[in-house]
């Protein structure tokens, strides 16, 4: 998280924990050492509260574990991905890793990773079946949920009544009919994040469910995004950036509100995945300007959201692992771990206390959420069409010819597979 602003999902938290070296070598289950480190990214918008828990959490561990010790060590968002898939593949990396579900494919088609039942066992039916189904694979749980997200709509309430918008636009129709009012005040309607290093499923994805399609044919085999619904929900996105609705700056924008279109009062709306984000677009704009919606609706109601969990290095500290694993999928901590990020509990025993006027809102659209569509071929794709979204955005291609040629790039990425 650059900055509290930051609205998260596949991209808001990605934490990794890895042994020290003597675990790191142990390909045989990980008996040599009782130390686990974790690399930590800044999940918590404070770089101080983030620091002060991640403490806590090593102290914490120490004393329900005896002889045993997590070592937590901060790491940068920049380049995450690269660094850790670098690191399972040269059988050095992390002992367990936060992972999100469209990320497990690719590491268990590598066999960088191995199943977490043994350290969820006798929970298991506590945690959110959703959640719980996205982090399986033919029969076993590759990562253990310790957070929900869910990305919904939020809007600028005096931006709307400057524009004499009366009703916040909850449907693609809607968006499309304010747009002129909006822009008649010199301001923009729909922000979004184009930027290649936007995930896909915090912009473009919500947006093709949206429209009935999907990414992904049900088989895995083909992509399946450049038809009709992926056009639909690209139209609408060009039509809306050639009219000024969306911002220049989303070509720039990388999921960020802060120093962007939604957080200067350039926009009437956004999308925000946690408490905490509202709160920080409280401090933007004014506590009574802030208006949490639905998720939009096109032909159907979807929004991303997904748990995370953490996973297990099939080379590494195995025992260990599963060890933390346990510590952190316990009430105290789940309860602990949301309450400073803002997320929600994935276990339905787990009930996270908030004074958020905007939890109950969100817990609601937990309702119409999707995890995505999990590929091994998932992340790669995103470095695919993104610059094609990019080239429609421009004029530089029709909505049909960039969808078109991701799919033909996409295709050879799956073919590398088979």
């Amino acid at each position: 998280m650059k900055t509290a602003l930051q609205r998260a999902g596949v991209s808001l938290v990605l934490l990794g924990l890895t042994a020290g070296t003597a675990a790191c070598g142990d390909s045989g289950g990980g008996s040599a050492s009782d130390e686990v480190t974790v690399w930590m990214y800044p999940v918590i918008g404070d770089p101080k509260a983030n620091d002060a828990y991640w403490k806590q959490i090593e102290k914490a561990y120490a004393k329900a574990e005896p002889g045993a010790k997590v070592k937590i060590e901060q790491q940068p968002w920049d380049n995450r991905d690269e660094k850790l898939a670098t690191a399972l593949s040269g059988g050095k990396g992390p002992d367990v890793v936060v992972l999100q579900p469209d990320q497990i494919p690719q590491y268990l088609a590598s066999g960088a990773i191995a199943p977490v039942d043994a350290a969820i066992e006798g929970v298991k039916d506590k945690f959110l079946a959703p959640g719980l189904k996205a982090m399986t694979q033919d029969g076993k749980v590759y990562a253990a949920p310790i957070y929900h997200t869910i990305t919904t709509t939020i809007y600028n309430k005096k931006l709307l009544a400057e524009a004499g918008v009366d009703k916040p636009p909850a449907t693609w129709d809607e968006v499309k009919a304010a747009a002129p009012k909006f822009k008649a005040k010199g301001l923009a309607t729909m922000d979004y994040s184009a930027s290649n290093e936007a995930s896909l499923n915090l912009n473009f994805y919500p947006l093709l469910w949206q429209a009935g399609g999907t990414v992904f044919s049900e088989d895995g085999k083909k992509v399946t995004f450049n038809e009709q619904p992926g056009v639909d929900a690209l139209t609408f996105l060009t039509d809306l950036y050639e009219e000024g609705a969306i911002p220049k700056s989303a070509m720039t924008n990388a999921n960020l509100v802060a120093d962007q279109a939604l957080g200067k009062q350039q926009v009437a709306m956004g999308f925000c995945n946690s408490a905490f984000d509202f709160v920080a677009a409280e401090q933007a704009w004014g506590k009574e300007n802030v208006l949490i919606g639905d998720p939009l609706t096109g032909k159907e109601q979807v929004a991303f959201g997904i748990p995370g969990g953490l996973g297990i290095n099939a080379k590494g500290n195995v025992k260990g692992a599963e060890k933390f694993i346990a510590f952190m999928t316990e009430p105290e901590q789940i309860v602990s771990l949301n309450q400073a990020t803002g997320f929600f509990s994935p276990r339905s025993d787990v009930t996270v206390p908030s004074d958020s006027p905007y939890a109950e809102k969100l817990q609601q659209a937990l309702q119409v959420v999707t995890p995505g569509e999990p590929q091994p071929i998932a992340r790669q794709l995103m470095g695919v069409l993104s610059p094609e979204i990019q080239a429609a955005l421009t004029g530089k291609k029709s909505p049909q010819e960039a969808l078109d040629a991701a799919a033909e790039q996409a295709e050879d990425l799956l073919a590398r597979q088979r």
